[in-house]
């Protein structure tokens, strides 16, 4: 079993930042990739970044260029870094982990206010 924590959410400003993060703990060495997903109200969740074992990230279109995502594998963590904040980023940010199985984080609410 994999267990994933997120931290980090809150209330921030148009054009503000935030940054998010999720610590594994349990059987992480099954995780192929780890990454973040949001749903807001009334919406369907999605995909915002992942990133592989190898290092390999992908965003989805609407927060590139102003998210990124890391790891840190000494601290079995992932980064979500969070830049340029608009409204429509709000959410609850949910960490997600990959392998045989997938494994999600309980939500983290970030609000962003114009």
């Amino acid at each position: 079993q994999v267990q994933l924590v997120e931290s980090g959410g809150g209330l921030v400003q148009a054009g503000g930042s935030l940054r998010l993060s999720c610590a594994a703990s349990g059987s992480i060495f099954r995780l192929n990739a780890m990454g973040w997903h949001r749903q807001a109200p009334g919406k369907q969740r999605e995909l915002v970044a992942v990133i592989t074992s190898s290092g390999i990230t992908n965003y989805a279109d609407s927060v590139k260029g102003r998210f990124t995502i890391s790891r840190d594998n000494a601290k079995n963590t992932v980064y979500l870094q969070m830049n340029r904040l608009k409204p429509e980023d709000t959410a609850v940010y949910y960490c997600w982990g990959s392998s045989a199985s997938n494994y999600w984080g309980q939500g983290t609410q970030v609000t962003v206010s114009s």
